[in-house]
Order: structure tokens, then sequence, then C-alpha cells
């Protein structure tokens, strides 16, 4: 049989050995389960895994020695497999406390807080091929990708204690009807109602847009209420907006948290974290080098956008760029729009305005510039360890599209000590 994709070279005692791919084009479905079971040979979850594993195992990957195209041990192959999915920057805690899924994955900002408190993830999702690999660079793991198909669902396994999910935000069909789990049908909000309903977590915690309040005239968060606390039974305090900058990082980002406990955990209220009374501001996370001038606005460019905000002023609208000064606090990071130009800022140290790409005018004299993607994962509270993997645009899509790690991981602490599960800081 033809090998046509080669995935690595790597050292085995010495010598050099390719690892390759049967097929061509191997399904990123097959990668997941490989890697999920590899995550979990040295516990009982791996049997979840063993049988779909092994068959992809045997179906995609050949070992030969370059030299002499003898087969390598399976032994030394399984080593070589082991290595890539665990010398990660964000390994599995060796003394986990709890066990949680990560549903809509992104590029793991869930994931970040709860291993931050000492729990492993035994299933994760998410369906763009980017963020996917972004977050098998990180974790060690290729996400399973699109939640709403049988052949994904069927792979979480049963005993885990927290779901976590930042399910996209969408509307119900329930005109005349009681806005009840069957009414969900059709939506992302559907399938993980259907997952908590099979599973039965101890713990929920759900995250979405703050306009989530608002939608539909607050039919799609009064529908989402019903079901978990009605349909599906679980205690459900009021959903409350959080902001990232009161949890220590500069970014002004309000968003709703929906958390839930099934009711035989006998939890009747429940507190959101407090605001840390910590003074942030940009120049905590800026960098400490002068970024490449690629960076930095072209003269023409700013002028466009001068004028753009001018327009809309003249119409009474409040569009248009701003630069957050190094004592100020950034805007929320988004993706699209005006999501990187909301959040411009003065960068007096560069002292080469050479142009790196093609731009119309010359580098502006003033330092104005982008953030750079790091900024922008430091806005969202990930380490500076954390791999960036991808080209500039896909990383300001990924991390626009996070969470906030540390507002995540303040909540999550305040959820695990409710239902008391003990916390073991991997911080």
């Amino acid at each position: 049989m033809k090998l046509k994709e080669k995935i690595s070279i790597d050292e085995f005692n010495g010598k050099r050995f390719q690892i390759r791919l049967v097929e061509a084009v191997p399904t990123n479905h097959k990668k997941a389960v490989i890697t999920h079971y590899l995550h979990n040979l040295d516990n009982g979850l791996a049997k979840h895994f063993k049988k779909d594993a092994l068959k992809y195992l045997k179906e995609y990957v050949t070992f030969q020695e370059e030299e002499n195209n003898h087969s390598i041990a399976a032994e030394d192959a399984l080593q070589q497999l082991l290595f890539e999915v665990k010398d990660v920057p964000f390994p599995t805690p060796e003394n986990y406390t709890f066990k949680f899924i990560d549903l809509f994955a992104g590029i793991g900002g869930f994931r970040i807080a709860m291993q931050n408190l000492g729990g492993k993830c035994v299933f994760t999702s998410e369906w763009d091929k980017e963020a996917q690999r972004t977050y098998k660079t990180n974790f060690g793991e290729v996400p399973f990708g699109d939640i709403t198909k049988e052949q994904t669902k069927k792979f979480i396994p049963d005993g885990f204690d927290v779901l976590c999910a930042g399910f996209p935000c969408q509307a119900f069909s329930i005109a005349g009807k009681r806005g009840g789990f069957e009414d969900t049908r059709g939506t992302l909000f559907f399938d993980v109602a259907e997952i908590i309903k099979r599973k039965q977590p101890k713990v929920i915690f759900l995250e979405n847009v703050k306009g989530l309040r608002n939608h539909d005239k607050g039919k799609t968060l009064e529908t989402i209420l019903n079901v978990l606390r009605n349909d599906l039974d679980y205690f459900v305090p009021e959903p409350q907006i959080i902001n990232a900058k009161d949890f220590g990082i500069p970014q002004h980002r309000e968003r709703i948290y929906i958390v839930g406990f099934r009711n035989d955990q006998g939890i009747t209220e429940f507190e959101y974290p407090k605001p840390l009374k910590k003074k942030v501001k940009f120049a905590d996370i800026k960098e400490k080098k002068v970024p490449a001038t690629k960076y930095f606005l072209s003269t023409q460019y700013i002028q466009t956008l001068i004028n753009h905000k001018e327009r809309h002023e003249s119409k009474g609208n409040g569009f248009g760029y701003a630069i957050i000064p190094d004592d100020g606090i950034a805007n929320a990071i988004v993706v699209g729009g005006m999501g990187r130009e909301r959040n411009l800022v003065y960068d007096h140290r560069i002292t080469d305005f050479t142009p790196t790409t093609h731009i119309k005018g010359t580098v502006n004299r003033e330092g104005i510039r982008k953030m750079t993607p790091r900024e922008w994962a430091r806005l969202q509270g990930f380490p500076d360890k954390y791999i960036i993997p991808v080209a500039d645009a896909s990383a300001y899509k990924q991390f626009g599209n996070s969470v906030a790690v540390p507002a995540i991981q303040a909540t999550a602490e305040q959820l695990l000590n409710a239902v008391k599960i003990k916390i073991n800081a991997n911080r």
C-alpha cells in the first residue's frame, strides 16, 4: 500500500524513523479517538476509547526504519505517540481530583482554568480545524468534531463531574409552546441539554455572550433555564454577568455565566465570585519588546479610520477606532468588524519604519499599532507558555472567541467548593 503523508521524523535509540499515515487524509475524528485513548492509558477511561483507537492505529499508522525498512517494535511506536500527546505545555495534573468535559472548546480556555484547579479533561469537542490544531499543540489531544453527531456523542464517557460549554447563542422555535426540551431541537443548546440528560454530571457551567439575556426578547434564556431547572432537574441560580476586568486582566469583557447543580447534591444557593480588588491596566500585559513593524498602521489607513469615525459621529453613532492608553483597560476583543481597531495602542519604541508588508502610505510616526496576538492571549488570561501555532488572522479569531480564563477559574472554584470537590491547585 502506498504511503502518502509523512507526519513526523523522530529519533528512536539514535536512529531516524518516519511515522507515516497509510491514507493521505485521515479524519480528525480518528485522531481524536487515538489521542483521547493515549491520554487515558493510565486510568480506567482508556477502555472507553480502546476498541476504536486500536482499530484506527492499525488502519492508519505504520512505522518504518529509514535505513533498512525494518518495522520498529510496537512498544517504541507507542512510546513515541505517548510523548507527542503528553509532552505539551498543559498536561493533565498528576493528582487530579475531578473530571470534566470541554464542549465547544475553542482553544482550551475552560480547560486551562479547570486543570489549574486539579481537573482532568476526559472529553473535548470543537469543530473548527484551526482551533483543533491550536488545542492539540497545547494539550496533546485533537478535539472531537461535530457534537450534534451521535458518532461524536458516543465517545463521551460516564462518571465525569463537571460539564463545561461555551455554546453559541441561537433562537428557539417556541411560538405557542411552553419552551421546553423538545422546543430546543435544531439548536446547539439541545445537544448540550441532551448530553446533560444522558450523563447527569454533578455540575454544569455554561458561558455565553452578554446579549443572551435579551436574545429573542428574553425567550431564549427563559427556555434554557426552564429546560435546566424543570426538564433536567438541576438547581440553577439566576445567571450572572461577569466582567473579565474584575478578575485581574485589563479587558472590559462582559459574559453571562449559567451554572447548575444536580438536585441530589443538595445545593439550594450559590454565590458567584466577588470581583478582585486589583487595579489592572494595559501596561501589565504590553509586549516587553517593540513588536514587528507589520503591527504598526500606515498613515493612509489611520486617515481612513479617522474619516470612518467622523462619518459615524456625524450620524450620531459611536462606532469607530479607539486607542487604549497604557494605563487604560482594553475594550472587549472580538472577531470581525472593528475588533482590532477598537483596541489600538501607542508604542513609541519603534525605530525601524521600513514597511514589512505591502501597505499604502508609510508607517505612521506616532507609534500607533494593533495589539499583537500574544497581547490578545494575555487579555484572555492565557499564560505566555501557551503556544500560538497558527497565523495571526487565525490567532486573533481564536482568542477573540475564547473565554477569559481567570473569570472562568474564579467561578469554577466556587462551583467545586459548593459540591465539596477537593481543589488541587496547579496554578
